[in-house]
């Protein structure tokens, strides 16, 4: 198998005009992907976008590899346009095209740091939904005091959720840490407002008895405090509930660094304590850094598909790419499909 895997060219199509800082960030994210690499990684990056402007960039970045290709796409879907009309009015689009790209099997997994809402609704209908998976979700990573972060499902993708959407959120997601993250057996909470199983509202009581009926590492409701705690390594939640913590968390750390920059100007030893401090704050922040992860996927599709933030940095396009091509190793949508089958539901790959 892993001979099989060094010899495989992963080929990943990358949205090279779906940032704000695009094409430049891809472009530029792309190409230290590929001089970074792991040995032995055999990786193809297709840049989907306006040909002319990527060939322009990438002159000028001295490049002359082999293993970097364009796909010429004339639009681009930008964060304004309405996700639902993508499929209408804009398939010569980057996003269009390179998600049409994957779903024909030309590429492994599709990147996008554009308009999320269009690259989940493109996802959705090009690629079509895993079998056995009613609504697919958006994953994200939150920090916590642990090693490694704790999984979200949903953050933003289902506003409004049934008790068998939860439940495939918890598989998904449970399937995900144990590939992604390595975790053996990942507990599994259900975010509520109090931790007694006949708390909340009727869908999460329903879901609640979902889950502890099956052979998941289920641990009962957990609270908003206790997510960066990670008294969970996946927590379930509805999409609305998942974006407003997700909001919350990032408008956290940037208090604290406004705050910490704000003492430093208070006074002398302020500053000189905040300076001190520096190596052991920076190490703390690091985990609060989208970068680290690139982007988040999307579960359920039928591909491999990671959107980023608008603002990706060259440095998070490039773990995104490497996220996609880890998905792709560990065959996550198979062992989803797996788990999913709807006439004998089964969680015994989520021990890997």
């Amino acid at each position: 198998m892993i001979g099989n895997e060094q010899k495989r060219t992963f080929r990943i199509a990358l949205d090279a005009m779906g940032g704000d800082f695009a094409p430049v960030n891809e472009i530029n994210g792309a190409l230290k992907a590929l001089e970074e690499k792991e040995p032995g990684l055999n990786l193809e990056i297709v840049l989907v976008g306006n040909e002319t402007k990527l060939k322009s960039i990438i002159r000028r970045a001295d490049y002359s590899g082999n293993d970097l290709t364009i796909y010429n796409a004339s639009d681009v879907v930008t964060m304004d346009d309405d996700p639902t009309q993508v499929l209408k009015k804009k398939k010569d689009s980057s996003l269009y095209i390179g998600m049409d790209l994957l779903a024909k099997g030309y590429v492994d997994a599709f990147v996008s740091a554009g308009n999320t809402g269009a690259v989940l609704s493109t996802a959705t209908i090009i690629l079509g939904r895993i079998h056995g998976v009613s609504r697919p979700t958006i994953a994200s990573y939150f920090p916590s005091f642990r090693n490694y972060p704790v999984i979200v499902l949903d953050v933003g993708a289902n506003i409004e959720c049934k008790p068998r959407f939860l439940y495939e959120f918890a598989i998904m997601g449970s399937i995900y840490a144990n590939q992604m993250l390595g975790l053996e057996h990942p507990r599994v909470g259900l975010l509520n407002i109090g931790e007694e199983e006949t708390k909340g509202t009727e869908t999460l009581q329903q879901t609640y008895e979902l889950l502890k009926q099956s052979q998941m590492n289920f641990i009962g409701n957990i609270e908003g405090r206790d997510v960066l705690m990670a008294s969970a390594d996946v927590v379930v939640c509805d999409g609305f509930t998942g974006n407003v913590i997700l909001k919350f968390a990032e408008g956290v750390y940037s208090l604290m660094k406004a705050k910490f920059k704000q003492y430093s100007k208070k006074s002398f030893i302020y500053a000189l304590m905040l300076i001190i401090a520096s190596p052991v704050l920076k190490k703390i922040f690091k985990d609060f850094d989208y970068q680290k992860h690139g982007g988040v996927p999307i579960l359920g599709v039928k591909g491999v598909v990671i959107v980023g933030h608008g603002k990706s940095t060259p440095f998070a396009i490039q773990n995104m790419i490497y996220k996609a091509v880890e998905q792709v190793k560990k065959e996550v949508n198979a062992r989803i499909e797996n788990a999913l089958n709807p006439t004998a539901i089964s969680e015994q790959n989520l021990k890997g």
